[in-house]
């Protein structure tokens, strides 16, 4: 039996075996958030995973209405080294025009407890509710079944008549974005190590030191469409915040910027760690100067979008600074200079304690205490410019190969 219990409010748990002796459980929280917890002693004791998949999908769209039990196992497919999760849940689906009714749409999601990708969903036109999955394989034949409960009627009408549907074409996704997932995983190791002009200040060490990939959750690369600037892992896209010219690894900003949402994704935030520890890195060139006295590069803001938690910034007088919760802006000792890349990294550990880093040093003697943080949720990390300020200074910046992580890389910046 276990020792320890969920947080107060929630239910409805579904547990699954992720390895030997490791256990996972998805809970439906009255706060609005599902949580997972993990176990790596056979369920004795449990650990809420806020690093990975935990508070990553919303219940519904009332967000302080207790959830429905998702379905949620593991299967060995694709190469079969490792068993991947998969995940069905409602999605919150608007009304297209006057007189459709509102309903939850019940998706399946990928995950190997670093990427998630919604595969799509599974309950045609029906309003689904609870849901169960069931994979079985065996004589070169696998399937992969969605049972759910649907629901017809207005509001508080439910039936309790279920459904059961073959997810063939889902289970063939499902193999294309693992296929995926290992291919960008390829690619990204070929980064590393960077080319002399990237790590000019920095130790230019083997890049089998450190494993590039672990702990690597997004991708943003010179692949754009409209205004997605599209995660190469299928995760969550960045939005484009006017036109932007593409490079091959990047794209090229003038006068504008992008966002990759973290709490404004919605009702499912597929970044949700980022609140608690992250690092997100990426190559850039600076080509021209300010007009004003600095302008921002890249960084994080909280859910009123409007106040930086976190950030990078560059002046006029050439330095580098940094930007911490509203304090004054410490600079950096070395300068920037034009059309020169630089690798940049910004950093979150334990909700509280940032850095930021040029070339693997630190902008500011010290770390940066933030004030409050635990109490604010980020709404999106911004790239390569932000908001009207990065209108008003004409810059022209070239932003590649962005990294996000889960994880804090303090200790291996040098390496990267």
């Amino acid at each position: 039996m276990s020792k320890e219990t969920s947080a107060d409010g929630c239910s409805d748990p579904s547990v699954v075996e992720r390895e030997k002796d490791k256990l996972m459980m998805m809970t439906a929280c009255d706060d609005g958030r599902r949580r997972v917890y993990e176990s790596g002693d056979k369920g004795e004791s449990w650990t809420e995973a806020l690093g990975t998949l935990s508070r990553v999908w919303g219940n519904n769209q009332n967000r302080h209405e207790r959830g429905v039990g998702s379905g949620f196992i593991t299967a060995p497919i694709g190469d079969g080294e490792k068993n991947v999760m998969l995940v069905t849940l409602p999605v919150y689906s608007k009304k297209e025009k006057e007189g459709d009714n509102e309903k939850d749409e019940l998706h399946l999601w990928l995950t190997d407890n670093t990427h998630i990708a919604d595969i799509g969903p599974v309950s045609g036109d029906d309003d689904a509710a609870a849901s169960s999955l069931l994979y079985k394989s065996g004589n070169n034949k696998e399937e992969l079944i969605a049972l759910y409960e649907k629901k017809k009627g207005g509001e508080g009408k439910t039936s309790l008549g279920m459904v059961s549907v073959v997810l063939t074409e889902e289970l063939k996704r499902v193999k294309k974005v693992l296929t995926t997932w290992k291919e960008v995983d390829e690619r990204v190791s070929k980064l590393c190590p960077p080319s002399s002009a990237t790590v000019s200040k920095s130790t230019a060490n083997a890049c089998s030191a450190v494993n590039i990939t672990d702990g690597l959750v997004g991708f943003l690369s010179g692949n754009l469409s409209g205004e997605k600037w599209k995660d190469e892992y299928l995760g969550v896209n960045a939005t484009v915040k006017g036109g932007a010219e593409m490079t091959d690894n990047g794209l090229k900003f003038e006068g504008v910027w992008a966002e990759w949402p973290v709490g404004s994704q919605g009702e499912n935030q597929l970044y949700h760690f980022a609140n608690y520890n992250f690092t997100l890195v990426a190559t850039v060139s600076i080509y021209n100067v300010p007009k004003g006295d600095s302008a921002p590069l890249m960084g994080i803001k909280i859910n009123d979008g409007e106040t930086v938690l976190l950030g990078l910034s560059y002046n006029k007088e050439g330095k580098w600074e940094r930007l911490c919760s509203g304090a004054n802006p410490k600079e950096h000792s070395s300068s920037w200079d034009p059309q020169t890349r630089y690798q940049v990294a910004i950093v979150l550990q334990n909700s509280s304690q940032g850095s930021v880093y040029v070339d693997g040093e630190r902008v500011g003697n010290e770390g940066c205490a933030l004030e409050n943080a635990r109490s604010k949720q980020i709404s999106h990390f911004y790239i390569g410019g932000d908001g009207d300020n990065t209108k008003s200074q004409a810059v022209s910046v070239t932003v590649e190969n962005v990294l996000l992580y889960n994880r804090p890389l303090n200790g291996l910046m040098r390496l990267l």
